[in-house]
C-alpha cells in the first residue's frame, strides 16, 4: 500500500491539475469529508490530517545513544527575582522595554551585563539560551555574557552550533582585587568577576592559538597577556615566523597587555621585521619602556634636537637633518604621511619616543616650566615655529608612557570662569586632550572635564566625556546636566547634541533623575526638548531600579 504522505507529497510537486488528489482512504474517515472542490485547498487539507494521524500513531523508539550527562552545577546564587524580570525585558523576552517614555533599552545590556557580571550571579536556567542569541547577534556583550552563562553556557554550546562562540571566548580579567562600581566594567588589573572561566597555564591548551579563527587568536593572546605575559610572549614567538605581515601587526598590538622589559629582546628584534608598520608598531612599544635601549637613543636624539638656552629662558630646537638608517630602523619613516614637513616629521617622532623622565633629568626643570618655557630655533632665538611641534609631540609621550604628571602639565588647570580664567588662562591643550585625560586617575578626569563643560558648554565635549569613566560621578553628572538646560534654554535643538545625549543615557548617574524630571516639567510641553528630558529621566529611573534590584 502506498504511502499516504508520499502521495500527497508528489501531488504538491506535480500540481493538483496534473495528478488528481489520493481517493479518500476508508481508514481515515475524516478524509472523506474534505470538500473537493478547490482541489489546492483540500490538498493541505488532506496533508493536515495527515499530519495529526502520524502524529498520533507515532511511538517512541528505543534509545541508540547514550543520554547526554547534565549540564554542571553552578554554584553561584541565582539572580534575584526583581533582576531575573529586567533582564528578561532588556533581552526582549518580556514586554515593557517599548515604552515611548525610555530610550532603546537594548543599549543598556551592556551594563547590566557588566554589573550582575560582577556582583557573582547567574542567571535563570530558561533566559540562557535568549543571553546567548543576544551575545551572538552583539559580539560586544559575548565576553559578559559567556561569563554569566557559565556551565550551563558552555554545556548548550556544546549542542548549539548557533552558540559555537561561547566555546572560544574567554572572561579571564586579570586580578588587583577591586570591585567595579555599578555599571562599570572590569578595566584591565582588576579582579575576574565570580563564575570566570580560569586562565589556561604557560603550558596549558593553547588550541584557539593553533586552530581558531584570527579574531579568536588575537583574543586568546590578550588574555593570556593579562594572566602570564611571559607565556603569552612564548606562545606568540613559537608561530611568529610563519605569521602574516598584517596578523603579526595586530599581534605585536596584544603585547601592550603587560610590556615589561622582558619582552624587549624580542620587540627589539622586530625593528628588523620585513614589514615597517610591524617595525613602527615595535618601535612604539619599546619608547613605552623607558629603560629601553630604544628609549636611550631616542632620548640621545632627543637631547640633540631641543637643549635649554644658556640664560635659561628659551629651549632652543635643531631638528635632524636627515633620517639616517639607525633612525629609520628605529621605526621612523623616511617620508610623512601626513603631508609635514620632514625635518618637522622627524623632530616629532624623536620627541615622541623619548623618555619623558630625561627632560627633568637633563634640565632640572619640571614639566609645568619646561612648558612655560619659550620655544626658538637655534639659529634664532626669537622664532617660536617650533613650539606647537614640540608640545603635540610631549602629549603623545605623555600617552604613550602614560606619564599623569607630563599630562596634568599639558592639559593646563581646569578651565575656571571668568575673572579666573582672565587672570591666569591657561593655554589650551596641545595634542588630543581625551587621550591625556585619559592618563589621569578616574576622579581627576571627572573634575576636570566638568570643569571644561562649565566653561565651554557641550559643543567640544564629546570625546572629553569618552574618556570618563562610567557612571559619570555626581558632579560631572550635574554639570552635563546644567549643560543641558542652557543649551535648552538657548534655542539650540537637542540633535544638536545628539552625540552627548546618547552618552547621558548609559552614563549619567541614576542621582541625577530628579533634576531631569525638574527639567522635563519646565520645558513648553510637546515640544523637542520636554520629550528629550522626558525620555532622558525615564531611562534614568529604570537605570536606577536596574542598578538597585542588582545590588539586592
Amino acid at each position: 500500500m502506498p504511502d499516504p504522505w508520499e502521495s500527497l507529497h508528489t501531488t504538491a510537486l506535480l500540481g493538483t491539475d496534473r495528478r488528481p488528489l489520493p481517493a479518500a482512504d476508508p481508514a481515515v474517515p475524516a478524509t472523506g469529508a474534505v470538500d473537493r472542490s478547490d482541489p489546492a485547498t483540500a490538498l493541505l487539507e488532506l496533508a493536515a490530517l495527515e499530519t495529526v494521524r502520524r502524529r498520533a500513531g507515532a511511538l517512541p523508539r528505543a534509545a541508540t545513544t547514550p543520554t547526554d550527562p547534565p549540564a554542571p552545577a553552578d554554584a553561584r546564587p541565582e539572580l534575584p527575582a526583581p533582576a531575573a524580570r529586567r533582564l528578561s525585558l532588556l533581552l526582549g523576552t518580556r514586554p515593557g522595554g517599548g515604552s515611548a517614555v525610555l530610550a532603546n533599552v537594548a543599549e543598556l545590556l551592556p551594563q547590566w551585563l557588566s554589573t550582575a557580571r560582577a556582583r557573582g550571579f547567574r542567571p535563570p536556567a530558561a533566559l540562557v539560551p535568549s543571553l546567548l542569541d543576544a551575545a551572538r547577534a552583539r559580539s560586544e556583550l559575548r565576553p559578559d555574557a559567556v561569563v554569566l552563562a557559565g556551565p550551563l553556557g558552555r554545556w548548550l554550546a556544546a549542542r548549539n552550533p548557533d552558540w559555537r562562540f561561547v566555546l572560544r571566548t574567554t572572561g579571564e580579567v586579570p586580578a588587583t582585587g577591586r570591585t567595579p562600581t555599578h555599571g562599570e566594567a572590569p578595566a584591565a588589573g582588576e579582579a575576574p568577576a565570580p563564575g570566570a572561566a580560569a586562565p589556561r597555564s604557560a603550558d596549558g591548551d593553547h588550541h584557539l592559538w593553533h586552530e581558531g579563527l584570527f579574531a579568536e587568536r588575537v583574543t586568546h593572546l590578550t588574555v593570556l597577556r593579562r594572566t602570564d605575559p611571559a607565556a603569552g610572549l612564548a606562545l606568540l614567538q613559537s608561530t611568529w615566523p610563519t605569521e602574516r605581515a598584517e596578523d603579526r601587526l595586530l599581534f605585536l598590538d596584544a603585547l601592550q597587555e603587560g610590556l615589561s622589559a622582558a619582552d624587549e629582546p624580542f620587540l627589539e628584534a622586530a625593528l628588523g621585521d620585513r614589514s615597517k608598520n610591524v617595525r613602527a608598531t615595535a618601535a612604539e612599544l619599546l619608547s613605552a619602556l623607558p629603560g629601553s635601549a630604544l628609549a636611550r637613543r631616542m632620548a640621545e636624539r632627543a637631547r640633540a634636537a631641543v637643549r635649554l638656552s644658556d640664560r635659561g629662558t628659551h629651549l632652543l630646537v635643531t631638528p635632524p637633518a636627515e633620517c639616517d638608517a639607525a633612525m629609520q630602523r628605529d621605526g621612523i619613516a623616511p617620508k610623512s604621511p601626513t603631508g609635514r614637513g620632514e625635518r618637522a616629521w622627524w623632530f616629532g617622532e624623536v620627541i615622541a619616543a623619548s623618555p619623558l623622565s630625561g627632560w627633568s633629568a637633563t634640565t632640572g626643570l619640571t614639566p609645568d616650566q619646561l612648558l612655560a618655557l619659550r620655544v626658538g630655533d637655534s639659529l634664532d632665538e626669537t622664532d617660536g615655529s617650533w613650539s606647537d611641534d614640540l608640545r603635540e609631540a610631549w602629549a603623545r609621550a605623555a600617552v604613550r608612557q602614560q606619564d599623569a604628571d607630563w599630562a596634568r602639565a599639558l592639559l593646563g588647570p581646569a578651565p575656571a570662569p571668568a575673572p579666573e580664567q582672565r587672570r591666569a588662562r591657561a593655554p589650551r591643550p596641545t595634542g588630543a586632550p581625551a587621550k591625556l585625560l585619559a592618563v589621569l586617575p578616574a576622579e581627576e578626569r571627572a573634575a576636570w572635564t566638568a570643569a571644561f563643560i562649565e566653561v565651554h558648554g557641550l559643543g567640544e565635549a564629546f570625546q572629553l566625556l569618552g574618556a570618563c569613566a562610567t557612571p559619570w560621578t555626581p558632579p560631572l553628572s550635574t554639570a552635563v546636566v546644567a549643560a543641558l538646560a542652557r543649551a535648552a534654554a538657548s534655542g539650540a535643538y537637542p540633535w544638536s547634541h545628539s552625540g552627548v545625549l546618547g552618552m547621558t543615557e548609559r552614563a549619567l548617574a541614576p542621582e541625577t533623575a530628579a533634576a531631569v524630571e525638574e527639567l522635563a516639567a519646565d520645558s513648553t510641553p510637546a515640544t523637542a526638548w520636554a520629550e528629550t528630558f522626558a525620555r532622558l529621566a525615564g531611562t534614568l529611573r529604570f537605570r536606577e531600579a536596574m542598578l538597585a534590584e542588582l545590588a539586592a
